[in-house]
């Protein structure tokens, strides 16, 4: 009864989501509006706990690596970008197997699960690793499936904090200098 209840509260946690990114985008930027006028201390502390709790929502990371752009140092937003993605991972693959997502996919795609099962077992690292780096896959989505699937937990997190890193850090360090160059060409200087 208790994980009905929490697997409830985390569709409505994304719906709503979903709801504020879509419908409500006001409420949205006037909240990073206010964070903007905070001290430097606190958009850390913000930041960091967006980072850590994004994963639950679904909602990719690359948007909130543009709010860091705005208001962080590189180096401080790539640092808790990655501390907020390898917690938010961490959390939902153990939340998959808590919730016992596994037993509900197998239970209606069995040989769908069976071949990607046979697939992970045989490449878990570099699966991982590409699936965390190509910017296009939600590396959400595959913390869930390797939490039901059981997946090696140490190659997950491996995999996801080179993959991350990796594509987290071209994100921030060339998405900084080029906003810097677009500022620049902008208002001169």
């Amino acid at each position: 009864m208790r994980k009905h209840i929490i697997f409830w509260l985390w569709v409505l946690i994304i719906l709503s989501a979903l709801y504020f990114y879509f419908f409500r985008n006001d409420l949205i930027l006037a909240g990073v509006a206010q964070m903007m006028r905070l001290p430097l201390a606190w958009r850390y502390a913000i930041f960091l706990i967006l980072g850590c709790l994004r994963g639950f929502t679904l909602i990719p990371v690359t948007y909130l690596i543009l709010l860091g752009l705005v208001f962080l140092p590189a180096g401080h937003a790539y640092l808790l970008t990655i501390i907020g993605v390898m917690v938010a991972s961490t959390s939902i693959y153990y939340f998959a197997e808590y919730l016992g997502l596994a037993g509900y996919f197998e239970r209606y795609y069995p040989r769908q699960i069976a071949r990607l099962k046979s697939v992970m077992r045989k490449n878990e690292l570099p699966i991982v690793i590409g699936w965390s780096f190509f910017p296009i896959t939600p590396t959400d989505v595959m913390c869930y499936m390797c939490g039901s699937l059981k997946v090696n937990f140490k190659k997950f997190f491996f995999g996801v904090l080179v993959g991350e890193g990796i594509s987290c850090a071209i994100y921030i360090f060339v998405g900084k200098g080029l906003l810097l160059l677009i500022l620049h060409r902008i208002f001169g200087g």
